[in-house]
């Protein structure tokens, strides 16, 4: 450690050149420095080893045993430092065989890795993909301490301190089984309060949701008589009963079993982000995941 105290790279490079050269000129046409500045880094490195290094000789300058000793460790080492500096490889998918990790709830599973899932298999089908429940509460923690390359949350109440992408804004629709006797058509603000509604509460157990807080200025309650956390459960609810629910239009679409109409009253949507650390912003196989999510929405 004494000794490391002492160098500085460039006596490293300079060693590495003379040891290649034998000659303190071509050592210094091959680093562009003048030749007195490799004579004065050469005494440096004589002091630094306790040793001559290179020695004069009939053909150039002959190295000592030390120099032999320190040729290929130095060698190695200053190309293992150069691949720890050089920029980063680009990412190849194709080839790719490593693993990610992603926070999701089962609505962003269905409308933001189900649409990725196809074309991420065909572009990186070396790697692979590990999906984990999404906990806001735990997705700050989780990212940083790397269990998780990315997460799926709305964007308003996202944690602080990851970066963020939008991906899209949703709305609500109002849904329920395909041949509803009262979705035939876009139900009164009095008919859809009393139609019986299913709400997803994630947290567990909760009747009210942002529907209802819509409804409130009104003056207006509907009837909610089921509550449920996940929101693929809903659907196989709504096309087996006579229930109705405000769900995500995205959820829905291209669903034959159900009927969607617009709701008589107007329920604020939200946008869905894409969520990652800083630490990984920058590494290539990180910004393509996050480009082919992005693309696929």
């Amino acid at each position: 450690m004494t000794n490391l105290r002492r160098l500085d790279l460039n006596l490293l490079v300079t060693l590495d050149a003379l040891l290649s050269e034998h000659n303190v000129t071509r050592a210094a046409q091959r680093l562009n420095f003048s030749q007195p500045s490799i004579s004065v880094h050469l005494a440096k490195l004589r002091d630094v080893f306790a040793d001559p290094l290179l020695l004069p000789g009939p053909r150039g300058m002959r190295p000592t045993a030390r120099a032999d000793e320190l040729r290929e460790p130095l060698r190695q080492a200053l190309a293992a430092l150069e691949r720890a500096v050089s920029p980063a490889a680009a990412f190849d998918p194709a080839r790719a065989d490593r693993t990610w990790r992603v926070a999701a709830s089962d609505y962003s599973e269905s409308t933001v890795l189900l649409p990725a899932l196809i074309g991420l298999r065909a572009a990186a089908p070396g790697t692979r993909l590990a999906v984990v429940e999404a906990s806001p509460a735990r997705i700050a923690k989780q990212a940083e301490q790397g269990d998780i390359d990315l997460a799926f949350h709305t964007s308003h109440d996202a944690p602080s301190g990851l970066r963020r992408r939008t991906l899209f804004a949703e709305r609500y629709v109002l849904v329920g089984r395909a041949g509803h006797p009262r979705l035939k058509r876009r139900p009164t603000l009095a008919q859809f309060c009393k139609l019986d509604h299913v709400i997803v509460s994630p947290d567990g157990g909760g009747f009210h949701g942002v529907t209802d807080d819509a409804l409130a200025p009104l003056g207006l309650r509907r009837r909610v008589v089921l509550s449920v956390p996940h929101f693929l459960f809903v659907r196989s609810v709504l096309a087996t009963t006579d229930l109705v629910a405000m769900l995500p239009a995205r959820l829905v679409r291209d669903t034959p079993a159900l009927r969607v109409v617009e709701p008589p009253v107007e329920v604020p949507g939200y946008e869905m982000a894409m969520l990652w650390h800083e630490r990984v912003h920058r590494d290539p196989a990180h910004q393509w995941l996050r480009e082919h999510i992005a693309g696929s929405v």
